[in-house]
């Protein structure tokens, strides 16, 4: 079957791998439909390199069920499904209290097993997910990433009515966007320096639209929230900049929440770190998707609100490609002033 393989920074390569088998009793082989580039992966190819060399790389997909395993219950072959790529180790102290996302091992598909840039990939029967009948294939291959956000929003003590910042609009940003509103926020402000990008948080339900090149982003925040601050203010940009910003954005008392991660060292200005202390603020780490009972609630909620239309990924996708153009595609990803938001592969 054709893949796409990391062999080193800036390395990919599209080429032939042997079709995964049924090996265990619980495997289920899904033929893949669409697949989603990640932020990480970007990251990973730039400038971090593979963790195993050579391994297939991807892990937001979504796809058909081609073979099961003799002890597969509830699955069958011809299903509509995606997968949850998060594997936990379950003997960890933090997996034995129930904290699956802060397992010591955690580990996903595409990093030290074989991922979904590929025409077939496997998974264990508990990880894989069965799609309502009106969810299409490109909306299911981003269940991963908003279930990423879903756990972040669950880790808040967000209440409706809230105000709410989203800074960054990749597809992180703009599914926080969407979670912010179901979660109940009365006004959400989406801040990047891209306006196209921008254009695209309106169309996903932003209220407001701040670009910084236009001056500070926590003054135009101020002016926009009657010089409060928002109640909570997320970080999905992943940049050292954007890191020390969005402590300028919330209330006295409000909320940050990181999902970014910038790869890179962070210096800050007093000015920012100042405002945890003098503003009180409750500062918020999320990480992953996954929690108790596995793969948790975050997922469930996800299909639920992409089936009813809440979750709204279309405008999100800019780019729908064929595999074979990924090495070309990842090298004009790390490229600036490059017009991606979101691209799919089809295997």
């Amino acid at each position: 079957m054709k893949t796409l393989n990391l062999y080193g920074e800036q390395d990919i390569r599209f080429e032939d791998t042997a079709v995964p088998v049924v090996q265990k009793a619980d495997d289920v082989v899904i033929k893949v439909k669409a697949v989603g580039v990640c932020g990480s992966d970007i990251s990973r190819y730039k400038k971090l390199g593979p963790y195993v060399e050579g391994m297939t790389f991807g892990h937001e997909f979504a796809g058909e069920v081609a073979e099961i395993g003799p002890a597969v219950e509830g699955i069958k072959v011809g299903d509509r499904v995606s997968g949850c790529p998060t594997f936990y180790c379950g003997e960890c102290h933090s997996c034995l209290k129930g904290n699956l996302s802060q397992c010591e091992k955690l580990t996903v598909i595409g990093a030290r097993h074989p991922g979904a840039y590929a025409e077939f990939v496997h998974l264990p029967a508990k990880h894989v997910l069965l799609l309502p009948d009106n969810v299409d294939y490109d909306t299911a291959a981003m269940i991963e990433p908003s279930s990423v956000v879903a756990h972040g929003f669950y880790r808040t003590s967000i209440h409706p009515g809230a105000t709410v910042a989203i800074m960054g609009c990749g597809s992180i940003g703009l599914l926080a966007i969407q979670w912010a509103k179901i979660f109940g926020a009365k006004k959400v402000i989406a801040i990047d320096i891209d306006d196209r990008k921008l254009e695209v948080a309106e169309k996903v339900g932003a209220d407001s639209k701040v670009n910084p090149k236009n001056g500070p982003a926590h003054q135009q925040v101020a002016e926009a929230t009657e010089q409060l601050g928002v109640d909570l203010a997320v970080e999905c940009a992943g940049s050292p900049i954007t890191s020390e910003q969005i402590l300028a954005l919330p209330k006295k008392g409000g909320e940050v929440l990181y999902m970014g991660i910038p790869y890179a060292q962070i210096d800050m200005e007093r000015f920012y770190f100042e405002k945890i202390v003098r503003n009180e603020l409750k500062i918020i780490g999320s990480w992953n998707a996954i929690s108790s009972p596995f793969p948790g609630k975050e997922w469930s909620s996800t299909l639920y609100y992409m089936s009813t239309g809440q979750l709204n990924i279309k405008p999100m996708i800019s780019h729908r490609l064929p595999l074979e153009q990924g090495p070309d595609t990842f090298q004009k990803l790390i490229q600036p002033n490059e017009d991606y938001v979101k691209v799919l592969f089809y295997p």
